[in-house]
């Protein structure tokens, strides 16, 4: 009986562990202007478990802090690419890369000229 209290102890002990509430991410995301960061970091802090994002316009990395319990980096970076920007994994269509102002085509050599 002491054997079974012990293992079960153990089993909760290691499910709790496992899962981190919070958790930290950094990844790439596509992007040129100001108005791209206000895009990004909008969409991306419009979703649920999503504590905190802030995106480098200049390294055009993403800081993100989630709960991994409510989201993955996975559904941020398919929320990124459904506002238009692009990641490492996972494209945006081109219906949404489409809606993005023309100053933030970041696919396009002379929008990513002009802005350096």
């Amino acid at each position: 009986m002491k054997n079974i209290v012990l293992v079960i102890a153990f089993m909760v002990c290691s499910t709790v562990i496992a899962q981190k509430k919070n958790a930290k991410a950094s990844f790439k995301v596509d992007g040129v202007c100001m108005m791209c960061k206000k895009r990004i970091e909008k969409a991306t802090l419009g979703m649920k478990g999503v504590k905190y994002a802030v995106w480098n316009v200049k390294t055009h990395d993403l800081n993100v802090i989630f709960n991994e319990r409510k989201t993955s980096v996975t559904a941020i970076k398919e929320t990124v690419a459904g506002v238009g920007h692009d990641t490492e994994e996972i494209k945006a269509t081109k219906e949404a890369y489409e809606t993005l102002d023309p100053c933030c085509r970041y696919r396009d050599e002379e929008v990513v000229k002009d802005h350096q």
